[in-house]
């Protein structure tokens, strides 16, 4: 589909997509937005980045115009959008607000960490939907500050993530509250047994819709491995950032005290950094996120549960200081690049300890992640080393090859001819800047 006309939205949806300059569906847009504007269930299998918010957002504002009855009624909403974070809630609160521009369907994002008072009071005045976390939610549930059996569309997102978090449960519970006669939408990056058997609980003959992370990676995304000992990690982090052309990163680390060491580390650098992690105040994080959407900040470290929902243009580069134990992790964090079409780069720094991660991130995504062996810190002997029996790797990806690695510049000073690659001769694509201008 070339463009939104071909989706049959209404006009103050299409002026406020044009308001924004988004004149072309996503593959998960254009192939939701239909069915959930026959009042389909739907099944979402895609990673962040692929647009799955505006496929959720549209139809149900759409739908909300089309069936209201007048001003909300006090403390009932709608709908109902559940999210696993904070900041995954306020991302769609905003998109809803948005997209509904232009449209008179109000709404309100409730979470913890923020005064509760203040969210009920937009509860009592009415609203037609309602984004919230599972845990304030249910606070507010037992408070008898709404209700939700007049909900007519319901939608998970991230359900996964809900899994991983342990909300699962509160999410039954909430369903269980939900009105019957319903809209169910269920999105999520990966499909544990879990997740399906929630689906096939929560769902009714459900249409299912999946946009396959590795073609969107291969497309439009540059993954590049530099082997370092764990020591030089953030010596090699503040030279790799003296190169310009990294204007906005997003920085993964494994731990929150690890976000804040990296991110004290870059402001002694005279890189504008910050930390976004669980034991900053809402206030915080909020204000950390707001200051790298507007350029105030070059580099955002966060932890994963942090980013969750970080919904940023124009990030550059996402650099893992860290790689993530789990190869699903990998796939959301450089989901955060290339976004709306544009191109992005994945930079991970490993070190011997996480061979056995990079192993099961190759598995996962099928595809041999490109190392650049010509920067200051290179570590040889863990770019030639095989998997560790001390450290078995989780899902038995085949053994690394030393002659996987490729030699690239380091930065545009340092560009030299083609070196060969360390083990058996092969041949190299041609030789790129580590990072593009």
């Amino acid at each position: 589909m070339n463009d939104f006309s071909g989706l049959d939205l209404i006009e103050p949806l299409r002026r406020a997509l044009s308001a924004e300059s988004y004149s072309t569906p996503t593959p998960i847009q254009a192939q939701s937005i239909p069915h959930l504007l026959a009042r389909r269930d739907l099944l979402g299998v895609a990673q962040t980045g692929t647009g799955k918010t505006a496929a959720f957002v549209l139809p149900m504002l759409q739908t909300l115009v089309a069936t209201s009855k007048g001003r909300p009624v006090s403390r009932r909403p709608r709908a109902l959008v559940l999210a696993p974070t904070r900041e995954l809630a306020v991302q769609i609160g905003e998109s809803v607000r948005t997209y509904g521009r232009f449209s008179s369907v109000t709404a309100t994002t409730v979470f913890g960490g923020a005064p509760i008072g203040q969210q009920i009071r937009a509860l009592s005045r009415g609203v037609d939907i309602v984004i919230a976390t599972p845990g304030r939610l249910l606070d507010l549930l037992n408070q008898n500050k709404l209700r939700l059996d007049g909900v007519d569309i319901f939608v998970l997102d991230e359900a996964d993530r809900m899994l991983d978090m342990g909300f699962i449960g509160d999410v039954r519970k909430i369903a269980g509250l939900v009105g019957t006669k319903r809209q169910t939408v269920l999105f999520s990056a990966t499909m544990p047994n879990a997740v399906a058997k929630l689906a096939d609980d929560l769902l009714s003959n459900p249409l299912r819709v999946e946009v396959a992370a590795q073609s969107i990676m291969a497309d439009r995304i540059e993954q590049r491995v530099l082997f370092v000992e764990k020591a030089q990690k953030r010596q090699l982090l503040s030279t790799l950032l003296e190169n310009g052309s990294i204007s906005r990163a997003l920085v993964f680390t494994r731990t929150k005290h690890g976000a804040d060491r990296v991110a004290r580390h870059l402001e002694h650098s005279k890189v504008r950094a910050d930390a976004i992690h669980g034991n900053k105040s809402q206030n915080a994080r909020q204000r950390a996120l707001n200051c790298f959407k507007n350029g105030q900040l070059r580099v955002l470290v966060a932890t994963d549960i942090a980013a969750r929902g970080i919904d940023v243009d124009g990030v550059t580069h996402v650099i893992n200081f860290d790689l993530p134990q789990d190869p699903e992790t990998y796939v959301h964090r450089i989901g955060r690049t290339a976004r709306a079409g544009a191109a992005g780069h994945a930079i991970s720094f490993c070190d011997r300890d996480e061979r056995n991660f990079l192993f099961d991130i190759e598995k996962l995504t099928q595809q041999s992640i490109e190392v650049v062996a010509d920067h200051p810190f290179h570590a040889p002997d863990i770019a030639n080393a095989g998997r560790t029996k001390s450290k078995p790797s989780r899902r038995g990806a085949p053994q690394r090859r030393g002659g996987n690695e490729k030699t690239n510049s380091f930065s545009k000073a340092r560009q030299r001819p083609n070196s060969a690659s360390s083990g058996k001769p092969r041949r190299h694509r041609n030789k790129r800047p580590l990072v593009a201008a």
